[in-house]
């Protein structure tokens, strides 16, 4: 009689994930988590090495290459000992060995990127074995496929691109699984007029030139590449063949090429979802290709996603980096969960939610992994089946009158970039006449209390202020007048945080703004503005202890602190 409710009492503890080891003794990690010095436990940032860290031994294959690269090696080996047969330099011999089986591995893994028209042995060639448990894993691996594609199906709601001329969308999901699976789902993966909104295909990658693994993880990998015509290298993302996610799945069905396309489906998905959620701080999708170069019939379980090329978000380099730059980061990121609260798609919830899925791309924040993104509204009977679950609090949401947990992707996404983001970056630092303000976004995220709405409209308000010099106000009063002229033989001094390691650089409204920081330092002399200007349209400005002259420049204006001069009076 009663039926099963499904609860909306969800934990947001950080995921783990563990290197893949790509071939040999070639390890890759996905930017390895460590927790910020300081920090507790929440921030991470990443790190990539190409060796594993447990060898310190010569480069040796481990008996993990294939048996071509093996041949090439033990050719290459025996050529050096044929050239140089007196060499008796063992470090030397070490070295060219080293070199030799480097170059084989880069060589490999640049092929395995660009494989896309190899041949693997589907299912008919997996061991022999009793046909009925063969049938058995046939059977729940094609089950597998159709669940996958069933996931993506709703996410290619009618109206986008081209009317359904096939009236398949809308049918009720009954009616139209038999074909919804296989008849739009090769639409999409061969870039049919319904998915082809994106520029670069299979041919764009005839002649890349891979630079640079970026990183990766149970299921894919992100190469960093140059492409022929392209003046700025993109992010290819494909499927990890040394993967964990790869790895299981053969081991359980016995068929790679059907594993592949199983495993893929994380990679389609993030696929349509880019295509459905376009906005200026989610990563640019740039094309796809399904198959071979030129999209080859029967290999379209090869799937690979090309992407604009972002740099990794580094949040100890955000914290040493100026209030400013901070702000930039939080800012954007509210504007994007702004846009995702009310998307095409309804309410859409970052289930993993790490600064690892954002990059920069030209100083802005983008969300970069969107295959755990959801959509789904979470069904309730009462407001217990709405509660919220992080490592140090919980948050329960009111069950509305249709059985649906009110807000609880928009909240969860909130809380998040408060415990991710805020806490670290927005504090710390804020401008004086701006820390009011900010302890208030504090405050109402961190307990929940504003919606994305109010949260966005807080932000917004401090920039206008921020950019308009209105939260100078109560600065007290100074003469000041500058030079048209630059300076040399300066002497400079440092400052924090500042734009410059070298010297003290930081951004001003106005030279009167400049002068209230020279008078507060008191190392400082003297301070110029150049006319450069930051992402706000704030000055930036120089700040020195003193300099040798005064040189020509009209891009430039100098001003100097005026010293008081105390005349004693005679006895």
């Amino acid at each position: 009689m009663t039926a099963a409710v499904k609860s909306a009492t969800l934990c947001d503890n950080a995921r783990s994930s563990s290197p893949a080891k790509l071939s040999g003794g070639c390890k890759v990690t996905s930017r390895q988590d460590t927790p910020l010095e300081g920090v507790p436990g929440e921030v991470e940032t990443r790190s990539r090495s190409f060796l594993p860290a447990e060898s310190q031994e010569s480069f040796h294959l481990r008996g993990r290459l294939p048996p071509p690269a093996a041949v090439r090696l033990g050719s290459c080996s025996r050529a050096i000992r044929g050239k140089m047969p007196g060499m008796g330099n063992s470090l030397r011999a070490a070295a060219l060995l080293a070199f030799v089986v480097l170059s084989v591995l880069v060589t490999l893994l640049i092929s395995s990127v660009q494989q896309f028209g190899a041949r693997i042995s589907h299912f008919s060639t997996a061991p022999s074995g009793d046909d009925e448990e063969l049938a058995s894993l046939r059977e729940e691996l094609i089950h597998q496929l159709n669940e996958r594609r069933k996931e993506i199906i709703p996410l290619l709601s009618p109206g986008v691109g081209d009317d359904d001329e096939n009236g398949l969308l809308g049918e009720s999901f009954s009616q139209r699984d038999s074909t919804l699976d296989y008849s739009l789902w090769n639409e999409i993966t061969v870039g049919s007029r319904k998915a082809h909104l994106d520029e670069m295909g299979c041919d764009s990658l005839a002649d890349m030139q891979a630079v640079e693994i970026l990183g990766s993880g149970y299921t894919k990998l992100v190469v960093k590449v140059n492409l022929a015509g392209e003046s700025e290298p993109v992010a290819l993302k494909l499927v990890n063949e040394q993967g964990i996610d790869m790895g299981k799945c053969v081991e359980d069905f016995k068929d790679p090429r059907g594993c592949r396309e199983l495993v893929s489906f994380k990679l389609r998905k993030e696929m349509v979802l880019l295509q459905r959620l376009q906005h200026p701080n989610v990563i640019k999708l740039k094309g796809h290709c399904a198959g071979g170069p030129g999209g080859r019939e029967g290999e379209a379980e090869r799937v690979t996603v090309i992407l604009e090329q972002g740099s990794p978000l580094q949040m100890i380099q955000l914290l040493q980096s100026p209030w400013e730059d901070r702000f930039r980061v939080c800012l954007d990121l509210v504007r994007l969960l702004h846009f995702l609260s009310q998307s095409p798609l309804g309410s859409v919830a970052l289930l993993d939610f790490q600064p690892r899925q954002f990059v920069t791309v030209s100083g802005s924040l983008k969300l970069t992994d969107l295959d755990d993104a959801s959509a789904e509204e979470t069904t309730c009977h009462t407001d217990a089946d709405c509660t919220l679950q992080f490592p140090h609090r919980n948050f329960t949401l009111p069950c509305s009158a249709r059985g649906v947990c009110e807000w609880l992707n928009e909240k969860r996404n909130i809380y998040n970039a408060y415990r991710y983001f805020f806490t670290y970056l927005l504090p710390h630092q804020a401008p004086p006449g701006l820390t009011h303000l900010v302890d208030r976004i504090m405050n109402a995220t961190g307990e929940l209390k504003a919606d994305i709405n109010q949260t966005l409209e807080a932000f917004e308000h401090i920039l206008h202020l921020y950019k308009s010099g209105l939260h100078l106000e109560n600065l007290p009063p100074s003469i000041i007048r500058g030079k048209r002229m630059g300076t040399s033989g300066n002497v400079e001094y440092r400052c924090w945080p500042s734009y410059s390691q070298q010297g003290c650089v930081l951004s001003v409204h106005s030279a009167r703004e400049a002068a209230y920081i020279c008078n507060s330092h008191s190392q400082c002399n003297s301070f110029t503005l150049t006319g450069q200007k930051t992402w706000t349209g704030r000055l930036l400005a120089s700040f020195r202890s003193g300099f040798s002259h005064l040189v020509p420049d009209g891009t430039s204006e100098v001003y100097v602190k005026k010293t008081k001069v105390v005349e004693k009076s005679s006895a």
